[in-house]
């Protein structure tokens, strides 16, 4: 592996870090990376679940934006597929920000263990977008419809906490969340394995078939308001730390 995704197997956990400190902003070239090291614990028998965690303040910031198009969209989301096609399970341990696609990253795992203050946002309408990364999917499953509907509508940030109560989360710690993900991580770590994968294929049937379908329609819904007024004005807020003025064009 590169510089951008490091992974270290011991006492059956798999720790794959993704390493673009602080913000670990991803593109292309960090997610095709990222989804060749989880696919590549397929075969790996000493790996028996996995923890995915990042060097820096912030989980993941999402995708940078500026410069998006159609054709990039569609192929950064390839890479998003082949990571929920992976048949080890995951934990994710998350820190400072998870916002936008890094949330939809943090979504791809079985479980998320988040620090008490972390903060979690799906803010594409914030800036003017569709949401993305399979969050039509995953951000209901986890949440509900309603709950989903107000986060993706306000774009409105999520404390660790907040989290755990809603379910967006699996535990909210006052700590470092790697040590509460590395020990979940363990515990399934000490299952039989067989069964686990089992299991995990029987609970995740769907999820795969609905999540491709999603981002084909996101993508799509995506491409279509690259060149919105309101978009750039969300990015141009965004950049600018400053509230959007849409005008809905």
């Amino acid at each position: 592996m590169t510089q951008l995704i490091t992974t270290a197997v011991d006492a059956g956990i798999a720790i794959v870090e993704m390493h673009r400190p602080p913000a670990n902003f991803f593109d292309l070239e960090l997610l095709t990376e990222l989804a060749d090291a989880v696919l590549a614990l397929d075969s790996n028998v000493d790996a028996r679940s996995i923890v995915l965690c990042s060097e820096g303040r912030h989980f993941c910031a999402g995708a940078d934006l500026r410069g998006m198009d159609a054709d990039a969209i569609r192929s950064v989301y390839r890479q998003a597929l082949r990571l929920f096609s992976g048949r080890k399970p995951i934990v994710a341990a998350v820190q400072g920000r998870a916002v936008g696609g890094g949330l939809g990253l943090a979504m791809v795992a079985d479980f998320r263990v988040v620090a008490i203050d972390a903060k979690l946002t799906a803010n594409f309408a914030r800036l003017g977008f569709h949401q993305g990364f399979g969050l039509t999917v995953t951000l209901p499953r986890a949440v509900g419809e309603q709950h989903a509907l107000e986060l993706l509508y306000t774009g409105r940030e999520v404390s660790g906490a907040e989290a755990a109560s809603i379910g967006l989360c699996d535990r909210a710690v006052d700590d470092d969340p790697r040590t509460a993900a590395l020990e979940l991580a363990g515990r399934i770590a000490a299952s039989a394995p067989l069964a686990v994968t089992a299991i995990r294929r029987t609970m995740r049937r769907e999820l795969l078939g609905r999540v491709a379908e999603a981002l084909d329609i996101e993508a799509s819904a995506q491409a279509s308001l690259l060149e919105t007024a309101d978009f750039a004005e969300g990015l141009a807020a965004s950049i600018g730390k400053r509230e959007p003025l849409f005008r809905g064009h």
